[in-house]
């Protein structure tokens, strides 16, 4: 079990974890969660942790299939600017391997920023943790277990 789903198991809040086989040659771990569990790219969301004006972490909860817009999360978050962090520091700060990477049960609780297409419908999916496990919840859950933001942050 990860972080991820022991928070959102002892929430008590409505939740469905899906499984798949990972393949390790995926080009695109979101694009795989859309393939393998047979739901629209715009529901399934990847978590991005970015580097505010080179010092503040922030995580940014977009659909697979957008682009982050650095100038947008950097505005919503109270920065000048924005950039990815390095991939050795997203896994140190919050526990989660690349393509595994979980707005919930990180080890340090971050600014996030979830965009405003997930109050698009009733349910969206995020890793659960790790590759191959998604949790699917309604974006208002999602936001209230993180301290989310709702924002415009895609392109």
């Amino acid at each position: 079990m990860t972080p991820a789903v022991e928070v959102i198991r002892a929430a008590e809040v409505p939740h469905t974890i899906h499984a798949y086989e990972h393949s390790s040659d995926a080009a695109s771990y979101g694009m795989e969660a859309v393939e393998k569990l047979g739901v629209p790219e715009s529901r399934v969301f990847k978590t991005l942790v970015a580097k505010l004006d080179g010092k503040d972490l922030v995580v940014a909860v977009l659909p697979v299939s957008a682009t982050l817009r650095m100038k947008s999360l950097a505005r919503v978050a109270g920065g000048k600017r924005a950039e990815m962090a390095q991939p050795d520091e997203v896994e140190r700060v919050t526990g989660y391997v690349l393509g595994g990477v979980s707005p919930l049960g990180q080890r340090k609780l971050l600014p996030t920023f979830l965009d405003e297409r997930a109050t698009h419908y009733e349910t969206i999916y995020v890793s659960a943790g790790k590759r191959g496990l998604e949790i699917e919840l309604a974006a208002s859950t999602l936001q209230g277990l993180t301290g989310a933001s709702i924002a415009a942050i895609t392109a």
